[in-house]
């Protein structure tokens, strides 16, 4: 009979760990909501650029589980919203101009 040790488990987990898959079976990954996607969004364009996923982790205004941060950062860094320096720093290049979104506004629509 083998027992399964805290060490045992986090090796087991570390080892066997894919992108967005569960080394354990019957293991949920980490699904973030539209709000978590949103308030990360909101906190990385405030500041443009953070010099590490943990800063702007503990700057998030609530607290959200570290596998779904990362989920949400894989899916800003696929989508173009962020990138990665060499040095780690995860820099906001998410194009949001409020004279762009004025215009959009004020646009008619052709007929």
């Amino acid at each position: 009979m083998y027992v399964h040790t805290r060490a045992a488990m986090s090796k087991l987990v570390l080892k066997g760990k894919k992108r967005g898959k569960s080394a354990l079976p019957g293991k949920a990954t980490a699904n973030p909501t539209l709000d978590t996607i949103r308030m990360i969004e909101q906190t990385l364009a405030k500041m443009l650029e953070y010099s590490s996923k943990n800063k702007l982790w503990r700057s998030l205004p609530k607290q959200v589980q570290y596998p779904t941060f990362r989920a949400v950062l894989d899916y800003l860094a696929e989508s173009k919203k962020i990138i990665y320096d060499t040095d780690g720093t995860i820099i906001w290049t998410f194009v949001d101009n409020p004279k762009l979104k004025r215009l959009v506004e004020t646009s008619r629509t052709l007929p």
